[in-house]
């Protein structure tokens, strides 16, 4: 129950920044332009917070119609504008801005002025792309405090690699670094990992740089072949798929955490139990010990593990679960942390003043990435049951937080990157759907049809239940 609420906990927090930060550009940028802010919400549906802002002051201005001539003020509001409605709503999975808009309902002669739809183009593109936008800055932010305040990974070394997986066939071996994928340098094993990653359901050859132990300037290149790689997979992973093993420090097969409903913890394994053999066959270490278990599905095993200073036999049958088209045997145990000596680790800092450089380089590889998954999965290159939902967000929330600090701001950006790459997808209902309309309107010198709006916004909205009915399936398929 607690791990549930943290999950949800993680959930809310993170879809509250990335929401607010988001909705706040829209309203930064209204409020330049001159357009009155009826609500911001952050959430949809019922109010459970609101809190209203101060009474808004309007210098009132002249109106002139498209010829240019002056109308009258025939009509005048009773009332002064209410104040800005900053609402927190009961469905946390997006958030809106309302503005005065005569679309929306009555507005006075004298506060057309202020109406969002009375704007010029050029105004009311601006006031459109500042949710994304600033989620991009967001990101750039977020980057500049990770790289000002120093950022550590594993140094991308490889350990002992399977003889007939694709790495070691490539002539890949032990102990070399991998300095670059396809040309692009990698400092760390996440580096290698994002690299590999741009490279799913392509076809060629991904060329792997590397150098040799002990060597500093002379380096190799090797080339794996792929054909439509892991095209097919929900959840792939392609270091693993190459064979590619980071060196690890010593990593003993000590249980760290148990899920309540797993084979292990209903075969009474503990946490803290270290396992030493399996069926007479000594365990080398964690990694030794999961490749066991996921090449014994429902088959029980005789396990003897050390408690306390003393042995004991376990009788444990893995669960046997499909992943990528073979079962793998599961039994519902994590490891027990283990830390990386420094000699192992590289630190990426840079000084404050121009830490926002590689920030926003960095921001702008992360959305080439994400444009580029995104155009996979539309032409097939890649499964669509990598799209995700709110349920896979909420976990992977959890874990960074867990983590810590720098984990959790790391997600936070790429979470951001990506709620501003789709926002700007031309889909009606979404920002991109309305900046499409407006450049149409420079370009024909008139608005789009308010018939065809309303038809786009009916397809857009069709489309975006269907794009979360999918996620949500995916989610709950990992479940």
């Amino acid at each position: 129950m607690i791990d549930f609420l943290q999950t949800v906990l993680a959930l809310l927090v993170t879809l509250s920044i990335l929401v607010t930060i988001h909705e706040f550009g829209h309203y930064w940028v209204a409020r330049l332009c001159n357009v009155h802010v009826i609500r911001f919400s952050v959430g949809f549906g019922k109010s459970i917070y609101m809190k209203k802002g101060r009474q808004p002051v309007y210098e009132e201005q002249p109106v002139y119609d498209k010829e240019g001539n002056l109308v009258p003020v025939r009509t005048r509001s009773n009332e002064p504008l209410a104040p800005t409605e900053f609402t927190i709503a009961a469905i946390p999975l997006g958030g809106y801005v309302k503005f005065l808009d005569e679309r929306e309902g009555y507005v006075p002669d004298d506060q057309i002025h202020l109406a969002f739809n009375r704007k010029t183009v050029w105004q009311r593109i601006a006031i459109v792309s500042a949710g994304p936008i600033a989620n991009f800055l967001l990101a750039i932010a977020a980057y500049w405090m990770l790289f000002a305040s120093g950022v550590t990974g594993v140094i991308p070394v490889l350990g002992e690699l399977d003889p007939e997986s694709a790495a070691a066939r490539a002539g890949l071996q032990q102990g070399h670094e991998i300095v670059a994928v396809d040309g692009k340098a990698t400092k760390t094993w996440s580096e290698v990992n994002l690299g590999l990653f741009d490279r799913l359901g392509e076809t060629g050859e991904i060329v792997l740089t590397v150098v040799e132990p002990g060597s500093y300037d002379a380096q190799s290149n090797y080339k794996v072949p792929v054909t439509q790689w892991l095209s097919n997979s929900a959840a792939p992973v392609p270091a693993r798929d190459l064979g590619l093993v980071v060196q690890l420090p010593e990593f003993p097969a000590v249980i760290g955490g148990l899920n309540d409903d797993g084979r292990a913890t209903a075969s009474g394994v503990e946490v803290g139990d270290e396992f030493l053999s399996v069926d007479g066959v000594s365990v080398m270490d964690w990694p030794h010990l999961v490749d066991v278990i996921q090449g014994s599905p429902e088959q029980t095993l005789n396990v003897i593990v050390l408690r306390s200073g003393q042995t004991m036999k376990i009788d444990l049958t893995p669960k046997g679960i499909e992943r990528d088209g073979s079962i793998l045997g599961f039994i519902g145990a994590s490891p027990q942390p283990v830390n990386f000596p420094p000699e192992m680790l590289r630190e990426t800092r840079y000084p404050i003043y121009s830490a926002w450089m590689p920030a926003a380089v960095k921001t702008w590889e992360v959305t080439l990435f994400t444009l580029a998954s995104i155009k996979k999965m539309i032409v097939g290159a890649i499964s669509p049951k990598n799209l995700s939902g709110p349920i896979t967000i909420a976990q992977v929330a959890s874990a960074t937080a867990e983590n810590g600090l720098e984990s959790f701001v790391g997600f936070i950006a790429l979470l951001s990157i990506s709620l501003g790459v789709i926002n700007l997808l031309p889909i009606p209902v979404l920002d991109g759907g309305h900046l499409v309309y407006y450049f149409i309107e420079l370009i024909a010198g008139r608005p789009v049809p308010e018939r065809v709006q309303v038809w786009g916004f009916q397809m857009g909205t069709f489309l975006i239940m269907g794009i979360m009915v999918l996620a949500f399936y995916n989610d709950l398929t990992r479940l």
